[in-house]
This record gives structure tokens, sequence and C-alpha cells, in this order.
């Protein structure tokens, strides 16, 4: 028995058997709690009680000391992540956890400079991943893709060199080019010869704007590194005329609400401004973002839209409907979600 949202349309669907695409999701971050506690017993890396207490950690990351606290916990977590056999395990896990929640396609994000250290260099390091989602591809059906993300905090010939690797990769599973960390830190622009590699090379621009900082931060991804897709993006929703230029220009915002909330963007589930980009027309894909740290995964996103913003199921459908025409599937099994989604619907 179907219950109704507030505008008397059916709820209460069985949103992980909802077919859809994730967008948003950070490598380490996608690990299960579980499995960080054995490889830090494996190796005997001492994690913080945040870490290994079985709850999600209590975070604020909307001041400096908040968001080092929040990378602090983030490195701790990627220090137990040291040969090939554990990344292959991370993926094939993460693609588990996404099949369980109705996931057809995932973009997991990934920065190959963190790992290089102990797989080798960055070209190996980016080898083992790409063999990792080649391996859980198979092994679990889902299709899985690769975005390559630089990182502000680091000097954007960083990012150049990464950008190269990335469209080197385009054929072996590679996707698109982000750019994460603190978006106050620094201007977009400082990464834009980056992200003409990107681009030129075939890849989807992706970067985050829109989290930390404001509306500003959103439009500078739009006019220096030409975003097809904003990591966040949620900010927008204080300028109308930006909103107006978002669904004009069709770009995709991975909204992850959970992890804004826990975050401290905004104080509750309620505040998150998903009803205004819905009613704006701007395309969205949730997203779990870091679910080892904010502790739901895909399908709480959908849960957390319908219960705290009354989003019915013919709603919830036509998000999912948006993540898979923002994702970079290949058309025939675009056609084939966008048709289950449908049955979804109408069972």
């Amino acid at each position: 028995m179907l219950h109704e949202s507030a505008n008397g349309e059916g709820t209460g669907r069985d949103l992980r058997a909802l077919p859809k695409a994730h967008l948003h999701l950070h490598f380490t971050g996608s690990m299960r709690p579980g499995t960080l506690l054995e490889l830090a017993d494996k190796y005997g890396v001492h994690l913080p009680d945040a870490l290994s207490g079985g709850e999600p950690p209590r975070l604020r990351a909307t001041d400096e000391r908040g968001w080092f606290r929040f990378q602090r916990l983030y490195d701790i977590a990627r220090s137990c992540l040291r040969t090939p056999e554990d990344i292959q395990r991370l993926v094939r896990e993460a693609a588990e956890e996404d099949v369980r929640d109705g996931s057809r396609w995932l973009e997991i994000q990934v920065d190959p400079t963190s790992y290089a250290p102990r797989l080798g260099g960055l070209t190996p390091a980016l080898e083992v991943i790409v063999d990792a989602v080649d391996s859980a591809a198979r092994e679990t059906g889902l299709g899985i893709r690769l975005l390559v993300a630089a990182n502000r905090m680091k000097h954007p010939l960083d990012a150049r060199t990464l950008a190269r690797l990335a469209v080197r990769y385009r054929d072996r599973g590679v996707v698109g080019f982000g750019l994460s960390n603190d978006e106050r830190r620094g201007f977009a622009r400082d990464f834009d010869r980056a992200f003409t590699i990107a681009r030129d090379g075939g890849l989807l621009a992706a970067p985050h704007g829109g989290e930390l900082a404001g509306p500003f931060s959103v439009r500078d991804c739009l006019d220096d590194l030409r975003a097809r897709r904003v990591g966040h993006g949620v900010r927008a929703a204080e300028d109308p005329w930006l909103l107006a230029r978002l669904a004009e220009q069709g770009v995709t915002c991975e909204v992850c609400p959970a992890s804004n909330v826990a975050l401290g963007v905004y104080e509750k589930a309620e505040d998150v401004p998903v009803r205004a980009l819905w009613r704006a027309g701007v395309p969205m894909a949730l997203g779990a973002d870091d679910p080892l740290l904010f502790g739901s995964r895909l399908a709480a996103q959908y849960e957390l839209v319908r219960e705290a913003h009354g989003f019915s199921d013919a709603e919830v459908a036509e998000l999912a409907r948006q993540s898979v025409r923002g994702s970079a599937m290949p058309a025939d099994l675009r056609e084939k979600t966008l048709a289950d989604i449908d049955a979804w619907l109408a069972a």
C-alpha cells in the first residue's frame, strides 16, 4: 500500500529498487567502516575515536578548524589503503553497496596522487585503480567509471599533470575531470589550463563548487572551467539568476544532502535547498559524497528528500532520471535504465 505525499501523490515505493546513477562518491570516503577497522588493525594504524566508535563522527567544516579536522580524518583513513589488494577491495565493496541501493552506474572520484607514494608512482597508482574498477564492474555487473580530480590545495601545475594523465586513460574508463577540497582556497581560474586540457581530451568538466563557498563559487566553475556538472552546487540557491542559468544550460548539480548537514553547510535536512533547485528546473544527481564519514549511502539521500522535502515517488523518479541524464552512461544502458525507472514508477 502506497502512502501519499503532501501534494497527494503516491509515496512509499522501495527507493533501493529505484534505478539510478551515482555521480558524487569519493574514493576513500566510499569505504565500509568495518573495512577501515580491519585495514587499520592489519597495518597498525591507530584510529581516533571518531573513526573507530561505530558511529559517524561529529563534523563541522564551515570554519577552518573544522575543515582541517575533516581532512585529517580522511587522510588517516586513506593511509590504510596500501596495496593493490586494498584498492580492489575498496572498489568492489563500494560497487556492492551501490548495487544494493539500486545504482546502475557509478562514477567514483579519485586523486591518484594521494595513493602514488605506496603504489609506485602516479601512473602505476592510476593503473591499479583502473584495474580495480574493471574487476569490480565484472564481479558486480555495475557500470563503473572514474572521475580524476585535482586538489585545490596543490599547485595548478599538478592539476595539469593530472589532466594529461586522465586524458591518456580516457579509453580505460576515465570519463571526467574534477577539482575538490576547500573551495575557499584559491580561485577556479587558477585551474583553467588543466580543465582546458581535460575538455580538449574529451573529458567532462565536473569541479566542486557552491558548498563551503557561496554562489560566486558556482559561477566561477561555469565561467572559468566551463563545468557541465558541479559537485554540490547547492549554494546557487542564494542567487535566482544563477539558478536560471544552471537550468538553461542544463548543468547538473551533484547534490549530497546528508553531507551538507554533516559538515554544517545547513543546520538540518529541511534546510538543504533541494526544492529551490527543483522549482528552478536545475538538474540534480543525488550523491552520498563520503559515506565512511557521513554514515549514509545513495538510497538514503533519496529517502531524505522524500521525508524532509515531501518528494513524491513521481518526483524521486524524475531525480533518478536526472542522475542518469547527467552521467556518462552509454546510450543503450541509458535508455534501458530510463525505461526501468518508468517501470518502477508504474509498478
